[in-house]
C-alpha cells in the first residue's frame, strides 16, 4: 500500500524513474525575456488544465469553454503572480510576522477564479484581481523585510521571479506582454515537458482546493494552516525536482481532505446533516428563480430574502442536495429541482421562465434568450452580465426580476409529477453501519461502486450510466456530483433482502469527504483497508476540483481507480506510467462498459 507516509514527505527523488529527469537551475531574468518571443508561444493561447481540452491536448485559438486567448493569457499571469505572492508571505511567516488575512482569502478566491467555467471576464482581471495582486505583494514584501530586520535577518531579494512583480502599467497590452512567459508552453520550455507536466497537476490541485476552501469559508470555516500550506506550495512549485513534485501533489492530496473535512463541518454545523428526502423534478406554478453552481451560503440568503414573495425557488444542477438539508429544506418555496447538469444549461435556461443565479461554476456563455435574465456571484463572471458582490448578498434586484415575470403556469407544465431521491450523507449511511456490514456477511451486498465526479459534453460519460444500469442487483452505488444525473432517475430500486436502495446519492462534489468516511468506516468494520473493501472507483472528471479529489484519494492510498472520461492531457506518458504502476490508475475503459464491469467485479480485494 502507498499512502501518507509514502508520499507527502516529498521524498520521492529516489524514485528511479523520476531521477532520470533533468534538473534544471532556477531561470535567469535573460530566460524569462527569451520566453517572450519563444516561436512555442506565438499561438493566440495554450490551456489543458481541463477534461474537454481540444483533442485532448490543449485549446490553442480560443477554450472550448468560451474563455478567450485574452482571458487566459490573464490567468496565466494571475496565477503566476500569486505564486509571487505566497513566496512573499511563507517567507514572511518563516521570520514570524503576523498573519495576512486578507491576502490568505485573496490567494483562494482568485485561483478560484481560474478555474474551468468559472469567470470569463477580461476586466475582472484586469481592474481588480491583477491590480490587487500587486497592492497586497507590496504589502507582503514590506512586511517580509520588517520582519527581517526585526530579527537581524538580511532579506531575500527574489530577483527575477514572480514575487518581484510590480504592476509598472495597467493597460491591456501591457498586461498581455506580461502574460507571454507565464504560461504552460512557457513553462515546458524553460522546466522541460516531465517536470512542468508535475508543476502544472499540483497548480491544478490546489485551484480546487481554493475552490473547496472559498466555500468552507463562507461558511465560517477556514484554518490558518491550510492556508499556510497553500502558500508553501504555491512557493514552491517551480522546483525542478520530480520526485519532490510528486510529493507536493500528494501533499495537495493531504491538505484538500483537510478542506473537505471543514466544508462537511461547515454545511452540517449550519444545516444539519441530511436526511433521505424526495425532491420533486417537475415545477409548480407561480413566479420563480433558478440557483445554479455549488454555494449553499448563497441559497440560504435567497431563501430568506424570497421567503413571503410568493416567488417559488429551484435549484439546479449540483444544487440539487441542498433539499436534504433540515435547515434549508424547511422553507417551503424551495419547490424542487429544475434541469440537470451544467452543460444542458443553454437549454434548460432557456426555457426557465424566471432569472437564474450562478454561485460558482459551471457557467457557460449565456444565450440571448436569457441573457438578460442571469446573475453572477462571488468568484464567478461573464462580461456585462450583472454581478452580485459580497458575501452577505442583495438578491432584490432578483426577486424583483421574477415578481415581474409570469414564472410557470398550469399550462406550461406537462407530463406526471417525478420525484428523486437524495440526502444520503454520511451520517445517514452510517447510522445504518450495523445493518450494511450485516447485508454483505449475509451476502445480500457483494460489492460497492463509487460512481461520481463531474459530467460534461462527451457522449463517452455514458458509461457511467452504463456502468451502474449494468451493476448486479446485489450491489450499491454510492454517488456524488453531477455525474449521476447520467442514471438517478433510473429505477434500480432496492437491494434484495435489505432496506438499501440500490443509489445512494451522497451530495456534491464538495460532499466527497463523506464518501471517504463511509469507505474507512466499512473498511475498518471488516478489519482491512479501503484496498481490501469490494468496493471499485469509477470516477468521472472535468475539472481542477477532480484533480484535487484525485489526489486526496491517492494521498489515502485508494488504488485502481478508473478515471475518465479521459486522462488528463497534463499528465505525461512517464507520469501515467508512475501512476499506473504506483496506484493501478487507469482510464475507464468507455468504449466496453462490460468489460470494465466484469474487471471491477473479478477483482482481487
Amino acid at each position: 500500500r502507498c499512502g501518507k507516509n509514502a508520499l507527502s514527505s516529498g521524498t520521492f527523488s529516489q524514485s528511479a524513474m523520476f531521477s532520470r529527469l533533468a534538473i534544471r537551475s532556477k531561470p535567469t531574468l535573460a530566460s524569462l525575456r527569451t520566453l517572450r518571443t519563444a516561436p512555442a508561444l506565438r499561438g493566440d493561447m495554450f490551456c489543458q488544465q481541463c477534461e474537454q481540452t481540444e483533442g485532448g491536448k490543449g485549446c490553442t485559438t480560443i477554450g472550448v469553454c468560451g474563455k478567450t486567448p485574452q482571458v487566459a493569457a490573464l490567468q496565466d499571469l494571475l496565477v503566476d503572480n500569486l505564486k509571487g505572492l505566497s513566496t512573499l508571505l511563507h517567507n514572511a511567516r518563516l521570520m514570524g510576522a503576523p498573519e495576512n488575512t486578507q491576502a490568505n482569502r485573496f490567494i483562494l478566491d482568485s485561483l478560484f477564479a481560474t478555474l474551468t467555467n468559472v469567470n470569463f471576464d477580461e476586466k475582472y482581471f484586469e481592474t481588480k484581481l491583477l491590480p490587487e495582486t500587486a497592492t497586497l505583494m507590496a504589502d507582503a514584501r514590506k512586511s517580509y523585510e520588517d520582519a527581517c530586520k526585526k530579527a537581524g535577518k538580511t532579506p531575500q531579494k527574489f530577483e527575477a521571479t514572480s514575487a518581484d512583480w510590480h504592476m509598472d502599467r495597467t493597460d491591456a497590452g501591457w498586461l498581455l506582454e506580461q502574460a507571454k512567459p507565464r504560461g504552460v508552453l512557457a513553462h515546458k520550455a524553460q522546466y522541460g515537458e516531465e517536470v512542468s507536466a508535475l508543476q502544472e497537476m499540483v497548480v491544478y490541485g490546489l485551484k480546487g482546493v481554493a475552490a473547496y476552501g472559498a466555500h468552507a469559508r463562507l461558511l465560517g470555516k477556514e484554518d490558518t494552516a491550510v492556508y499556510a500550506k497553500v502558500q508553501e506550495l504555491l512557493a514552491g512549485v517551480a522546483t525542478t525536482d520530480a520526485g519532490k513534485l510528486v510529493g507536493m501533489a500528494m501533499d495537495v492530496g493531504a491538505t484538500n481532505l483537510n478542506v473537505l473535512k471543514m466544508l462537511d463541518e461547515g454545511h452540517t454545523s449550519k444545516f444539519g446533516h441530511p436526511v433521505p428526502t424526495p425532491v420533486k423534478v417537475t415545477p409548480v406554478p407561480g413566479q420563480c428563480i433558478l440557483i445554479s453552481g455549488h454555494d449553499m451560503h448563497d441559497l440560504e440568503q435567497l431563501l430568506q430574502q424570497t421567503e413571503g414573495t410568493g416567488v417559488n425557488v429551484y435549484t439546479h444542477g449540483e444544487m440539487l442536495p441542498a433539499h436534504g438539508y433540515p435547515g434549508l429544506k424547511k422553507y417551503k418555496h424551495l419547490v424542487g429541482n429544475y434541469g440537470g447538469p451544467w452543460q444542458l444549461q443553454k437549454f434548460e435556461f432557456a426555457k426557465f421562465p424566471g432569472p437564474i443565479v450562478m454561485t460558482t461554476n459551471c457557467l457557460i456563455e449565456p444565450r440571448k434568450s436569457y441573457a438578460d435574465r442571469i446573475y453572477t456571484a462571488n468568484a464567478v463572471g461573464w462580461p456585462k452580465v450583472p454581478h452580485i458582490n459580497g458575501d452577505a448578498k442583495d438578491f432584490s434586484a432578483v426577486i424583483k426580476q421574477a415578481k415581474g415575470m409570469e414564472g410557470f403556469t398550469e399550462k406550461s407544465i406537462k407530463g406526471p409529477e417525478q420525484s428523486i431521491t437524495v440526502g444520503f450523507g454520511h451520517n445517514t449511511i452510517l447510522s445504518l453501519a450495523g445493518e450494511v456490514v450485516k447485508a454483505v456477511q449475509q451476502g445480500h451486498v457483494k460489492h460497492f461502486f463509487v460512481i461520481g465526479g463531474c459530467d460534461g459534453n462527451e457522449g463517452e460519460r455514458n458509461y457511467y450510466r452504463d456502468l451502474a444500469l449494468g451493476s448486479p442487483t446485489d450491489s450499491v452505488i454510492l454517488t456524488l456530483g453531477c455525474g449521476k444525473y447520467r442514471f438517478n432517475k433510473a429505477e434500480l430500486g432496492m437491494v434484495p433482502n435489505t432496506p438499501f436502495p440500490r443509489v445512494l446519492d451522497m451530495g456534491q462534489c464538495n460532499d466527497a469527504y463523506g464518501a471517504v468516511l463511509v469507505a474507512s468506516a466499512l473498511a475498518n468494520a471488516f478489519k482491512t483497508d479501503i484496498n481490501g473493501l469490494p468496493i471499485s472507483f469509477a470516477i468521472s472528471w472535468f475539472e481542477q476540483k477532480a484533480v484535487a479529489v484525485l489526489l486526496t484519494l491517492l494521498h489515502l492510498g485508494v488504488k485502481n481507480i478508473a478515471l475518465g472520461p479521459n486522462l488528463p492531457a497534463f499528465i505525461t506518458p512517464a507520469t501515467q506510467k508512475f501512476l499506473s504502476d504506483t496506484f493501478g490508475l487507469r482510464r475507464a475503459d468507455v468504449e466496453h462498459v462490460g468489460k470494465d464491469l466484469e474487471k471491477f467485479l473479478t477483482a482481487k480485494h
